[in-house]
């Protein structure tokens, strides 16, 4: 590679170590760390040898951005992406897909690699298309399938197919009914992800090694009503009652595979971009704002269809919504939208409005449900690209927002994308093993922010982290750290 220029405090790198970061896509605090501790000896392990707790994610709590945000040490609102899909310019349909052209903010493997150390990386979401690293990577769930160029460097391509025989980017549906099939996949996935990681902790150099299994997530959203009493659709006595707990045992086995090939001095990080939680159901958002008057259609339709194949009358119309497992609520107003009816002026009282309403929505037997909704120009210190006017977690996210039109109802207990049993939950998991650290052992709720991964890091590497950072170096570090 080209030399590059030196990060800001460079020289005053201190001794590192190599750091290996696992990911687990969706890992849940209470089942790591309440209900299965014990079913989880790897996992277990590194807990009673570290520090470790619950982990707050961006919001909103989803993959991407949250992965990058992790990666970047960057909201979603200075990264200006707020889920896989985006606003592309204040038209009515134009939306962008997330991947790796999306971020423009210098990931933990850039910074790395101008100071000079190696990186692997595999499976990291938002890694498609692949860029030239310090080193190797295998891209993530975003490549549209293995007839593309999905490693860093080329070459790397053929010893992942041949080592893994046959790799496996995501499974193919994972919001589908055959569920016999769909655990299939997913340890299929999950044993070849595992076996490339292996093959790459062994064959080549690095300093920096990171990996994130989506089966975690696959798994959430394809099994949760079968394991969880509380889920308003679980039946006792169900054949895959004990599908996630088992793959969690699994993918402990796997870890501690991975922890054997690392020396004393390897410090290791077990995180995850969010959690996840039972599912109520789904709140049809644009339904909502057609019977408050938000939202006129120009053609009822006479089934569901999603909201894009709809006739709106954008004339007559303040707002309409996105689905997803959190709610986006854009505004139609004058001067920004091509057909805008609310006025700049009216702009904050119209959020304030519906934020007030949208608060107080209630369930299907007229039960608060608790849904919280933010203003992005509130949550984060800037606000790039084009966010949405407003962010809805329905039910603090017990509830999924559901696009469709012409549901007939609010309340629907049928997901428009497929069988889902599970949502998001705000707070993921952190996990770290240092052998030289000395400090308290900490575990305390909302201690640890999924910004302040990247530069512990790179603290426990030895490179002073960028001012420009948005996290901080966890509080446990704080009295260690010295740069001079």
């Amino acid at each position: 590679m080209p030399d590059q220029a030196q990060p800001r405090g460079a020289a005053a790198r201190r001794q590192g170590k190599k750091v290996v970061v696992i990911g687990l896509d969706c890992a849940a605090p209470q089942l790591v760390f309440d209900q299965w501790t014990e079913d989880l000896p790897n996992l277990r392990s590194l807990m009673n040898k570290g520090i470790y707790g619950p982990m707050r994610s961006t919001i909103p709590a989803i993959t991407c951005p949250a992965w990058m945000s992790m990666m970047t040490s960057k909201c979603p609102g200075t990264l200006g992406f707020y889920g896989f899909r985006n606003r592309a310019d204040y038209s009515y349909s134009k939306m962008v897909m997330c991947n790796s052209t999306t971020v423009k903010e210098k990931t933990l493997w850039d910074l790395l690699g101008e100071a000079g150390q190696k990186s692997i990386l595999l499976g990291i979401p938002q890694t498609y298309p692949v860029r030239p690293i310090n080193g190797c990577m295998v891209s993530c769930f975003l490549t549209p399938d293995t007839s593309c160029q999905y490693t860093y460097p080329k070459s790397l391509k053929t010893e992942i197919e041949l080592v893994t025989g046959g790799y496996i980017i995501d499974v193919e549906n994972f919001r589908t009914n055959d569920k016999e099939r769909l655990l299939e996949q997913i340890y299929q996935m999950t044993e070849k992800r595992f076996k490339a990681a292996r093959y790459l902790l062994r064959q080549k150099e690095w300093d920096f090694f990171m990996m994130v299994e989506m089966g975690v997530d696959r798994i959430h959203h394809g099994f949760w009503k079968f394991t969880d009493p509380q889920h308003r659709q679980y039946e006792p006595g169900n054949p895959f009652e004990q599908s996630i707990k088992n793959y969690y045992r699994y993918i402990d086995e796997r870890i501690g595979e991975l922890l054997s090939f690392l020396d004393d001095e390897t410090a290791v990080l077990v995180v995850s971009d969010h959690g996840a939680k039972k599912m109520d159901g789904g709140i049809a958002i644009n339904e909502w704002l057609q019977r408050e008057g938000y939202l006129t259609l120009a053609e009822q339709p006479s089934a569901p269809i999603r909201f894009e194949q709809a006739k709106i009358d954008w004339s007559k119309t303040k707002c309409w919504g996105e689905g997803g497992y959190y709610g986006r609520i854009f505004l139609n107003v004058q001067g920004r939208e091509p057909q805008g009816v609310i006025r700049p002026q009216d702009y904050e009282s119209v959020r304030d409005e519906l934020k007030a309403k949208l608060e107080a929505l209630a369930d299907e037997k007229g039960n608060q449900i608790g849904t919280r909704v933010f203003k992005p120009q509130e949550i984060y210190p800037r606000v790039n690209g084009i966010a949405p006017d407003l962010i809805v977690y329905f039910g603090n996210l017990d509830w999924r927002s559901v696009g469709s039109v012409g549901l007939s109802t609010i309340h629907t207990f049928e997901n428009d994308t497929g069988p889902d049993d599970a949502n998001h939950a705000q707070e993921g998991i952190f996990i770290l093993y240092d052998p030289n650290y000395q400090g308290p052992k900490v575990q305390n709720p909302g201690y640890f922010d999924i910004l302040d991964v990247a530069p512990t890091v790179l603290h426990l590497m030895g490179i002073e982290p960028p001012a420009d950072f948005e996290g901080k170096l966890i509080s446990a570090y704080e009295q260690q750290a010295s740069y001079c």
